[in-house]
């Protein structure tokens, strides 16, 4: 791990922010991001139309950050996919660069950072796990499109209704069983699109051979990169994949 004076007793300080509704990000990256301290801020938004919610939480990210006050940040994730769908990489990228320059450490999406991981896997065509309802999964589609990246299969995972908040009432059990009806054949990779979405347990246990990606996963992988540069290579992605790799055996209730 890199040195840095300011990093506290507890290791470097990784500032999350997420959903105010959102209850998988903060498990997930408690086991993603170890050693280190995790804390979050909460996008806020009083809508009660969803895509009102996304846009909202974009727009309120510098105040959010705000949250963290003067704690030392090496590096601070926006976890939700779902504005930079809405927002599009343009517009994700500006945003993302305007923050790291106000708050002094980088800013990173979690659409950002399946971006590298994709680039670094050399990724051309993508099989897709949506929990969104129909319209967000439209501008999911459309965003991986912009980016250059061919949509091989797609496997919805039907929500109660337009409210993205259903994504929260998944379970790894309804994860797994989408991914079993995927057919990635001639895909360079899957990714489980939404870090509302219980993730790291399903990807832990597929026996797929292709690489498995999740927006929490990513996520994390460019956050510790921040701290261990070697992280952000594509052997280092590819060993952050791996069977080997630590977080799989701090996986939160990964037995239960």
């Amino acid at each position: 791990m890199t040195d840095h004076a300011t990093d506290p007793e507890y290791g470097p300080v990784f500032g999350v922010l997420t959903p105010q509704a959102n209850t998988s990000v903060e498990p997930e990256m408690q086991s993603l991001l170890q050693p280190g301290t995790v804390l979050s801020a909460r996008c806020t938004s009083r809508s009660a139309d969803a895509r009102q919610r996304l846009i909202d939480y974009a727009d309120g990210l510098a105040e959010t950050l705000a949250q963290f006050d003067t704690a030392p940040l090496r590096v601070a994730g926006f976890a939700c996919t779902g504005s930079s769908y809405l927002m599009g990489r343009m517009a994700e990228d500006k945003l993302t660069e305007r923050l790291s320059a106000g708050t002094g450490a980088p800013v990173i999406t979690a659409a950002q950072a399946i971006r590298q991981a994709l680039d670094a896997l050399g990724v051309r065509r993508l099989a897709v796990l949506s929990p969104y309802p129909a319209w967000l999964t439209t501008d999911a589609l459309d965003y991986w499109r912009a980016a250059g990246y061919a949509i091989g299969a797609l496997a919805d995972l039907p929500l109660a209704g337009p409210d993205t908040r259903g994504i929260y009432d998944l379970t790894t059990a309804r994860v797994q069983a989408a991914l079993s009806g995927l057919n990635s054949q001639g895909c360079d990779a899957v990714l489980l699109s939404g870090t509302g979405m219980p993730s790291l347990r399903a990807i832990a246990t597929s026996e797929s051979t292709l690489p498995m990606l999740s927006s929490n996963l990513c996520l994390a992988w460019v956050m510790r990169a921040a701290v261990e540069p070697e992280i952000g290579t594509a052997e280092g992605l590819r060993r952050w994949l791996s069977p080997q790799a630590g977080w799989r055996s701090r996986l939160i209730g990964l037995n239960r």
